[in-house]
């Protein structure tokens, strides 16, 4: 899965859990309410939670900083 379809995955979860919750306040239906905060806080939790993300974040951070090094060191020697 993408991470765009994870971000529209937890889109659609959070403002689902969002309409449940307001309308649950709205009806005094307190089961559905609390529905819909589970929902919008469990699509919180995953998204908070997601580890290949954060492992791509971090592949690209070295990958970058390891090009820039290789750059800077063929700047020195292209020099002399």
């Amino acid at each position: 899965m993408s991470k765009l379809d994870r971000d529209l995955d937890h889109a659609k979860n959070k403002v689902s859990g969002e309409m449940k919750e307001a309308a649950g306040k709205i009806t005094g239906n307190e089961q559905l309410e609390l529905k819909g905060k589970m929902q919008s806080a469990k699509a919180d939790l995953k998204k908070n939670m997601n580890v290949s993300d954060k492992i791509e974040d971090v592949k690209e951070s070295i990958a970058e900083s390891a090009n820039n090094a290789i750059d800077k060191n063929n700047k020195k020697y292209s020099r002399r």
